[in-house]
């Protein structure tokens, strides 16, 4: 049984959301919420979210279709960021010139599987 779970537009650049998903692709998930609990890095929290959701999305899946719910055994089979919109500012730099600013937003997805369906 497969569980999927995104947040999209969030206001994390997708290359540090990506250093912080390299470190649970492949772990547990209670052992991935545990790391991302933890983490110092910025996007761990809604990253963390992300993995929680489809924890709790696997467990709805579950008993909607009537099988075997166990936590312990799902695994995040899938993890990763692709690059949302960009919003572009503006800041006043010296003799009236003008930089921009990209704000930069990610789309996170994880997907997690049973031990044996990883």
């Amino acid at each position: 049984m497969e569980a999927k779970a995104q947040a999209r537009f969030v206001r994390v650049t997708p290359q540090k959301a990506r250093r912080v998903i390299d470190l649970i692709r492949g772990k547990q998930a209670q052992e991935a919420v545990a790391v991302l609990k933890f983490a110092p890095q910025s996007p761990a929290e809604p990253i963390r979210k992300v993995v929680e959701s489809a924890i709790a999305n696997a467990r709805v899946k579950a008993d909607r279709d009537s099988v075997r719910f166990v936590e312990d055994e799902l695994v995040i089979k899938e993890a990763y960021v692709d690059e949302g919109p960009t919003l572009k500012r503006f800041r006043p730099r010296a003799q009236g010139r003008a930089n921009r600013i990209l704000k930069r937003t990610s789309h996170i997805t994880v997907v997690l599987a049973d031990k044996e369906g990883a």
